[in-house]
């Protein structure tokens, strides 16, 4: 993969510190910002006969072609693009955006909300964890602190009052934990080689691809009904809900992948936590479902956790997992 050669550092500062560009936490945000619209947008849908597996076909349908003019314009600068990159295509289609949706919702039929989105939201740590055994480093007391508090600010925010075990409902919701991690992995190792938003783009209509595939062999369900949903109090076509779900899933992966880089796939899985406080602020402002005081309180420890994260600016080798080949990729030097 082609990599732009790092900045020198600056005369009197410490070659292992570095400063995490301010553009990417904002693409970061702004990334889970719009995943976080999604929910209330679609919710609609579902309870007007629509079935999972149709809103998200259309979903990543709309979203893979709003994407698709950057994978086109790759093929046209790269003409052996998806001979090379094809693998990680493929790989990015079925584990980050197939992989992850399929078995979160399985988990949720098998637990609560709530429980379902803890054990996801554990990607942060898995990613510490991992970046921790391979690189046998271990990470600062800053960056535990921050974890413990964000997983605790987590604890708050969502509800598991009451909630029960359920084995294989955890295995769901730890594999989608486990493809979110993929997502971070892979969106920072693109670059000038493997285009973030191509990545996307290809990925997104591999998921399509997918799930369409699985409906077709009757895995999954595909329902839909033309009857009018209730949007923000409007009687509205199930058109504007998917359109606008496709849009906002089209700008969270196009954020999302270019943030990655810039800022590490650690500290971009810690603001990626955030979704779940704009996903309750959206529940509360579009469909009513005000927040309990508790929740305010752990949207503050997920943020002082990020924060946390943040204040750890060290060598990218040290805040993000160990440089390694996509998949389809070859190493440096055997090309």
């Amino acid at each position: 993969m082609t990599h732009t050669a790092p900045a020198r550092p600056a005369a009197g500062r410490d070659p292992l510190v570095r400063q995490v560009p301010s553009s990417g936490l904002i693409l970061a945000v702004t990334s889970a910002l719009t995943f976080s619209i999604s929910g209330p947008i679609a919710k609609p849908l579902l309870e007007g006969g629509w079935s999972l597996a149709s809103v998200l076909a259309i979903r990543m349908g709309v979203a893979g072609l709003v994407l698709l003019p950057a994978l086109v314009r790759t093929l046209r600068q790269r003409p052996d693009f998806l001979r090379v990159h094809w693998l990680s295509l493929v790989a990015f289609g079925l584990i980050p955006v197939v992989g992850c949706q399929i078995f979160y919702f399985s988990a949720l039929q098998r637990m609560p909300v709530g429980v379902a989105l803890l054990i996801q939201y554990l990607a942060p740590v898995m990613l510490v964890l991992f970046v921790w055994a391979r690189t046998r480093r271990a990470p600062s007391r800053t960056v535990l602190i921050g974890s413990v508090v964000a997983m605790a600010g987590l604890v708050l925010v969502v509800d598991i009052a009451g909630a029960r075990f359920d084995l294989l409902g955890t295995i769901f919701a730890l594999l989608a934990a486990v493809c979110a991690c993929v997502y971070f992995v892979m969106s920072e190792r693109t670059g000038d080689d493997l285009p973030p938003l191509a990545l996307a783009a290809g990925g997104l209509l591999v998921g399509t691809v997918t799930i369409l595939a699985l409906a077709g062999l009757g895995i999954l369900p595909l329902t839909v009904s033309a009857e009018p949903v209730d949007l923000l109090g409007v009687s509205a076509a199930p058109l504007v809900p998917l359109l606008l779900v496709g849009l906002c899933t089209a700008m969270g992966y196009a954020f999302g992948v270019m943030a990655v880089p810039k800022i590490g796939s650690r500290l971009a899985s810690f603001v990626g936590l955030s979704e779940v406080l704009f996903a309750l602020s959206f529940a509360w402002l579009l469909l009513g479902e005000a927040p309990a005081p508790v929740q305010f309180v752990g949207g503050a420890l997920i943020l002082a956790g990020v924060v946390l994260v943040r204040a750890e600016e060290r060598a990218p080798s040290d805040v993000s997992s160990p440089a390694e080949p996509l998949p389809g990729e070859v190493g440096p030097g055997s090309r």
